[in-house]
């Protein structure tokens, strides 16, 4: 169903519930569209619009004035946009039919009926099952009070250190995209901080041969990680002062941790609660439906943010993607409908992120292999380990960029770490896979060079290269999740030189460096003794031409992707 509000002798009345990314965007593209609209915010916080994803680098200092994170206040919108923007005020029911809501502000309770109503209610932390979540020691990283209180509890641990105890100590827990900005943050301030995790490997979505690069790096700068067990509660001393006392931490595997602040932060849920009680349809995850134009399943109500369902872009799966860039480009969507413009229809979300971690940049865009497994979508993975610029040029920093392609070629996730360049590439990875490009386009692109910027062959060309390689069977592969098959039935070829085999090989490989391949080749045959040939070198290109020359003298060759450094992060153990 259509709705749309035309030019009336009374004002069309816009309301708006909750402010941020979302509801904002929404406000302001609406007064742009019509002077003479009513538009009425309603935040039940103190704060309406203000930089939720410079939190963390408030907490670390790097962003110093608190002021900085509030991008607007009521009196701004009010003059530049000419919004009636009421923050203390929450709503508390919608009426469909009457279309009314009910609010809350402070100890008064008051109706407003509505035209066209936005539901912006973001999402809420999931309170995960540890005892002595509300202890006083216990933060969350979410809102402006969420980063006062910790910067509050920060200063008051280092005003009071001591020559026995220089570093007070922080355990955070979950090792998402936040909690990684967190540690970072602590850590910058001088803050002793223990990282746990359930999943096996930090930031989950991260696949899993990249997450040890970041693991190292939190280790670097004295990170002390437990990774694949979970915390169970919290316990602290109590005083007869009330004073916020070192707490401890225990965890699942019977670890104990001291600590004199905790932050929580392992996800978050659709806040769709006021939706579901005024009966809209909710998707299986909690998130509220709507449709290519933001409304939602009654035609006077949209809705927008972390709270609504999306499409995954690759494996069509509906559910909530929490990110700043989605819900502003879905509030200015809601607004054009609202208004009776024309819309771009809601596009599928890639859920393109990236995060900081110390030196290290790690970024993700489509579908990781985790994913794809589940989805059961077939797909063949690469893996390249390229300098973000020309290796001639002084300063050149080693990237690793994992890419997954369908069987005909079309890009569907990305992913990179590095220290320099990796938000170039995923950014150029993201609208790729926008634009459902192969691995041909890949190749074919025509990107910037200098020897300062980057590479002849960009690292976006050489996944093109590579993908075009393994999918039309030039460079057949192996992965490094294939090692017990290969070790198994497979003679194992390393290709590197004598010194790095030296240094750490697989047990039983033949080491013969690739430039010795050819003068050798009646060696390999005689030990591989009809078997087919797994090879791999430090990276992968030169056990890419030692295979191409297996392959040439008739041999059943394949060459492992993203060679030992890939190897290794896989099964640390080897």
């Amino acid at each position: 169903m259509t709705t749309t509000f035309a030019p009336a002798q009374e004002p069309t009345r816009i309301v708006i519930v909750g402010g941020v990314a979302g509801g904002m965007s929404a406000a302001a593209r609406a007064r742009r569209l019509d002077e003479q609209a009513e538009i009425i915010v309603l935040e039940q916080g103190d704060h309406v619009s203000f930089a939720n994803c410079g939190l963390p680098y408030h907490l670390s200092g790097e962003i110093t004035a608190r002021e900085d994170l509030i991008l607007h206040t009521p009196a701004t919108l009010a003059a530049s946009l000419n919004l009636d923007v009421r923050t203390g005020h929450r709503v508390t029911s919608i009426d469909k039919h009457s279309r009314k809501v009910t609010i809350a502000a402070g100890d008064h309770t008051y109706a407003l009926p509505y035209d066209a109503l936005l539901l912006s209610p973001g999402a809420v932390g999931v309170r995960p099952p540890i005892t002595g979540l509300d202890h006083p020691a216990v933060h969350t990283l979410r809102t402006v009070p969420d980063v006062d209180g910790l910067r509050e509890r920060v200063e008051e641990l280092l005003a009071a250190r001591t020559e026995s105890r220089p570093a007070p100590s922080a355990v955070v827990i979950g090792a998402g995209f936040i909690g990684l900005e967190a540690v970072e943050a602590l850590t910058t301030r001088g803050l002793a901080v223990h990282l746990v995790e359930l999943a096996d490997h930090v930031l989950p979505p991260l696949d899993v041969e990249l997450a040890p690069l970041l693991a190292t790096e939190l280790a670097a700068h004295g990170v002390d990680l437990h990774l694949g067990v979970s915390a169970q509660a919290i316990t602290a001393a109590t005083t007869e002062d009330g004073t916020i006392t070192p707490v401890t931490v225990a965890l699942s595997d019977d670890a104990t941790l001291a600590a004199d602040l905790v932050i929580v932060n392992v996800g978050v849920r659709p806040a769709s609660a006021l939706a579901a009680e005024a009966d809209l349809d909710l998707g299986p995850t909690g998130a509220i439906r709507v449709d290519v134009d933001q409304r939602t399943s009654d035609p006077y109500i949209w809705a927008v943010g972390d709270a609504v369902e999306v499409t995954q872009a690759i494996t069509g799966a509906r559910m909530p993607v929490p990110l700043a860039g989605p819900a502003n480009r879905q509030g200015r969507r809601a607004a054009d409908s609202i208004c009776g413009r024309r819309t771009t229809p809601q596009a599928a979300v890639l859920g393109t992120a990236i995060v900081r971690v110390f030196g290290l940049t790690a970024a993700t865009t489509g579908a990781n292999q985790a994913t794809l497994r589940r989805a059961a979508i077939a797909h063949e993975v690469m893996h390249i380990h390229p300098g973000d610029h020309a290796g001639y040029y002084p300063g050149s920093e080693e990237m690793h960029l994992v890419a997954s392609f369908a069987p005909d070629g079309t890009l569907l996730g990305a992913q990179g770490v590095g220290r320099a360049g990796v938000d170039k590439r995923i950014d150029i990875l993201a609208t790729a896979i926008r634009a459902e490009m192969t691995a041909d386009d890949l190749a074919e692109l025509e990107l910037a060079y200098s020897p300062p910027y980057g590479s002849a062959k960009d690292p976006v060309n050489m996944l093109g290269f590579v993908a075009q390689n393994a999918l039309d069977n030039t460079m057949p592969q192996w992965q490094a999740q294939d090692l017990d098959r290969a070790m198994a039935d497979t003679l194992i070829l390393d290709v590197r030189s004598a010194a790095e085999f030296a240094q750490g090989h697989l047990a039983g490989a033949l080491n013969i460096p690739h430039l010795e391949l050819r003068a050798r080749l009646s060696e390999v045959r005689e030990v591989a003794g009809g078997r087919a040939i797994s090879v791999y070198c430090a990276r992968g290109p030169r056990s890419y031409l030692a295979t191409r020359v297996l392959l040439s003298e008739g041999h059943d060759a394949r060459s492992l992707s993203g060679g030992w450094l890939t190897l290794q992060a896989v099964h640390p153990d080897i």
